[in-house]
């Protein structure tokens, strides 16, 4: 079974790399581009603090404070590792590990989190070309998609682009979206944009299913490959009958529609146990591994390191 890299959002503990907008207050002029500057300034005019934050932020996404780490998924079956999660990290000069609690929200805000988005982008297929290049499997990366990423261009150019520059199959990469977002995609020229890249082999995830707005008939129109359950049914699943019942019928229905399943934020085995009886093909969460950097990351699940 090959190996999948994927970037996405957690929750306030762990925010991943590029994490979905839930209606941020100022929007792009044209599609897919963002005037950071402009933006940064409204969001942020009312509040010095925010606005300095703000400031740096842009500041790091053209210097070296940026890092993305990396969360083991594993098969349920077999608990051995076939993919990972990338979550951005970042390191602030004065401040040391700023939240992604704090500054994912205000990347939102601002815009920030297309240039933000598009070098998670690059950087993760870079990483798993490299460990590729080491001899260290054919792995597969897996990257979040922000609601203002989601456009035509980004899925007909920015997509593509990174793949060439990391010199990565288009099989090797994986996208997902969330529900809140995925409504967006349905645009005409954005959906035949993501069915162009399925086409050659990238793959689509629905993620954070179970919690957004957007109704079933979206699994039928947008073309998935999987669904990634949400955590907030994972914490209760061995306290609360009705998650056990929710997240019963959504890895049947998954099941059904021949979709991949997904489930994050697992913290006990007793939680793993219920979800690999239940047929859930991938398991992550701190059970298993904090999110690592990548030469930790390498040193301990990519040497053929079985959990």
């Amino acid at each position: 079974m090959r190996s999948r890299v994927s970037t996405w959002a957690s929750s306030l503990r762990e925010v991943p790399a590029a994490v979905r907008l839930q209606g941020a207050r100022v929007r792009p002029t044209h599609p897919g581009k963002v005037s950071t500057k402009n933006a940064v300034t409204a969001a942020a005019s009312v509040d010095p603090t925010k606005q300095q934050l703000a400031d740096q932020l842009e500041a790091a996404l053209a210097g070296d404070e940026l890092r993305v780490h990396y969360q083991p998924r594993l098969d349920a079956a077999t608990r051995t590792m076939v993919g990972v999660e990338a979550l951005v990290r970042w390191e602030h000069p004065d401040r040391g590990l700023v939240s992604p609690a704090e500054f994912i929200p205000l990347a939102e805000e601002t815009g920030l989190i297309v240039p933000l988005g598009t070098w998670v982008l690059r950087e993760a297929c870079r990483q798993v070309a490299h460990w590729m290049a080491e001899g260290r499997g054919a792995l597969c990366v897996s990257v979040n998609v922000a609601a203002q990423q989601m456009t035509a261009r980004f899925f007909e150019e920015t997509v593509p682009q990174a793949l060439a520059e990391a010199g990565l199959a288009p099989a090797q990469l994986e996208l997902e979206l969330t529900e809140t977002a995925s409504m967006d995609a349905l645009e005409p020229c954005t959906l035949q944009a993501i069915q162009a890249l399925r086409r050659q082999g990238v793959r689509i995830f629905l993620d954070d299913f179970g919690t957004g707005y957007s109704s079933l008939s979206y699994l039928h129109k947008l073309p998935l490959d999987g669904l990634k359950l949400d955590r907030s049914f994972v914490m209760r699943l061995t306290e609360a009958p009705d998650a056990q019942a929710i997240v019963k019928a959504i890895l049947e229905m998954a099941a059904a529609l021949n979709l991949s399943t997904v489930a994050e934020g697992i913290e006990t085995e007793d939680q793993a146990a219920w979800l690999s009886g239940q047929d859930c093909h991938e398991l992550q969460g701190f059970l298993f591994s904090k999110p690592l950097p990548p030469q930790a990351l390498a040193a301990t699940w990519l040497s053929g390191h079985a959990h």
